[in-house]
């Protein structure tokens, strides 16, 4: 019993089929997906090979590690070959990329257009199950001077404070801020709640010489802008 299931670690393929020593040959970025979860996971079950069953689960989420990063420790142990120590390594793995991405985002000092408010925001947002209003205040230069959780909500919405938006735009003396919030079911259509409140907040801004430059609704994948389509 032991022999075979040796057999499926990665020690015992064939060079060529060994993800570790093609990391080091080829360098990272010639491994597939499931090749590199194979590494986290070292060796597969009785039927199948460490890529096989890096594959598998990889199928069972469309091939898309964004989603690996949502799944459970108890959602992963139900793969035969999967137990807790090898799904905590995959969730490990995957939580170090998420927080490397949050650091690149948060090193991004500039705003340049709608993008650039994505890329800032899709880590902090993106892939959230429950809703976040935040506020980029910017200086005269579109440079970010704060980036600040304005509320928390549910599934379906959040509660904003105009006054304690601009409140803390005078507070830092911000001369523009762009709204952001996400959208969990997917969708970037904006509500009737989030037009009128953008509305709101830019007649606000108007009143005290604070530019509301834009509101930028996030989901995992894209983006809707409301100065791109118009309607700042």
């Amino acid at each position: 019993m032991s022999d075979y299931n040796n057999s499926l670690t990665i020690k015992h393929w064939s060079v060529d089929d060994r993800p570790r020593e093609k990391l080091v040959i080829k360098g990272k970025i010639a491994l597939s997906d499931a090749e590199l979860v194979a590494i986290l996971i070292g060796s597969g079950n009785r039927e199948e090979s460490a890529v096989e069953l890096s594959k598998r689960i990889l199928n069972t989420i469309n091939n898309n590690l964004n989603e690996l990063g949502k799944l459970s420790v108890e959602d992963l142990v139900k793969f035969k070959g999967i137990g807790e120590a090898k799904a905590i390594s995959i969730i490990t793995a995957l939580e170090l990329g998420r927080r490397r991405n949050l650091e690149e985002a948060l090193e991004k000092p500039k705003i340049t257009g709608s993008r650039s408010v994505f890329e800032v925001m899709q880590p902090i947002l993106g892939e959230l199950q429950h809703e976040e209003f935040w506020i980029l205040y910017l200086n005269n230069a579109n440079k970010i001077k704060l980036k600040f959780q304005m509320s928390k909500g549910g599934i379906t919405g959040t509660l904003v404070d105009s006054r304690l938006v601009f409140k803390r735009a005078l507070e830092i003396s911000a001369t523009g801020i762009i709204l952001s919030h996400n959208h969990p079911s997917g969708s970037i259509k904006p509500s009737s709640s989030d037009i009128s409140l953008t509305k709101k907040l830019k007649k606000g801004g108007e009143l005290l010489d604070i530019n509301v430059l834009d509101h930028v609704i996030i989901t995992e994948k894209d983006y809707f802008s409301f100065a791109d389509n118009s309607m700042m």
